[in-house]
């Protein structure tokens, strides 16, 4: 299998998508598209399928500032088509030291919003993989926040959301801590519709306290969610034999995005307590490796 970087490049033009219950406002951007072929192993349920591995891209946040070959800044506080409060902006809401990212959630007004967050996108996408992303949700002191580590397909700007298709590594909400959530959504299967695949709650007893990998198998096959331990799986979901883009529409490049949100319909189920801010959600990592 190989998975091949920066193959095209597009420009990602202003608009309105559904993701993950949130109206996504996409400003101009370049992403990095992988549109190599892929070849696949003959048995990628083979046991040793991936027991050799390469990486083959990685941010690992050394230094003191954030990379802009790897990331983007999405900004604004028009909900996100989930009643979220925050307004999402640049710089001011991450830091890059000590070897980790960390994006912040404060109380504070910014234009019609009470508070301020980021949310990140990387700029380049990928396709079938070992993925990690090793990080420290924030310490839990009250509800309201709603922490994301996930994915979406490149291809959202003409397809829109749910037919992009949405991968998510890792979901928190404050008010049910010591637990975390993998999910995935597409045309077929998404929240909107309650038709969702999903762990459900997972608990995770130190998920506020320790830095833990949320990993997942991505092959044109499944998807295999994990963490810390890729012999440990949560959630397993194989292609349907009978596939289409409406439930498979995980053969194509996607792309990460990291935020923290505050409120919404999830994430705001049991108010947010504003005593709780600045909440800091750490990323030690992001990592992409391919089967040898």
């Amino acid at each position: 299998m190989t998975i091949s970087l920066l193959k095209l490049s597009v420009s990602m033009t202003l608009l309105l998508v559904m993701t993950c219950g949130k109206t996504t406002e996409k400003e101009a951007r370049q992403v990095e598209i992988d549109d190599s072929e892929v070849q696949e192993l003959a048995d990628v349920d083979a046991a040793d399928y991936w027991d050799e591995t390469e990486l083959v891209w990685s941010d690992e946040f050394d230094g003191d500032s954030l990379s802009e070959e790897n990331w983007d800044f999405e900004t604004g506080s028009h909900g996100w088509g989930n009643n979220e409060l925050q307004n999402y902006v640049e710089n001011s809401n991450i830091e890059v030291s000590n070897g980790t990212l960390k994006i912040i959630a404060k109380k504070e007004p910014s234009g019609s919003s009470n508070y301020t967050s980021a949310r990140l996108n990387s700029k380049n996408s990928f396709r079938y993989g070992k993925i990690e992303i090793r990080a420290k949700i924030p310490e839990h002191k009250g509800n309201g926040i709603w922490p994301a580590l996930w994915m979406l397909g490149y291809d959202i700007q003409t397809v829109g959301w749910p037919a992009c298709g949405e991968i998510d590594i890792m979901e928190y909400v404050s008010y049910s801590p010591n637990e975390t959530h993998f999910s995935i959504h597409s045309a077929a299967n998404n929240h909107v519709d309650g038709t969702q695949v999903t762990s459900g709650p997972l608990p995770l007893e130190t998920i506020e306290e320790e830095f833990h990998t949320y990993g997942f198998l991505w092959t044109d096959k499944y998807l295999k969610f994990y963490i810390d331990n890729s012999e440990d799986i949560k959630l397993n979901f194989r292609r349907p034999s009978i596939s289409n883009s409406e439930n498979w529409p995980f053969s194509k490049p996607f792309y990460f995005l990291m935020n923290i949100a505050v409120g919404g319909n999830w994430g705001g189920l049991e108010g947010v307590d504003d005593s709780i801010f600045p909440a800091v959600m750490e990323v030690d990592y992001v990592r992409v490796y391919k089967a040898k």
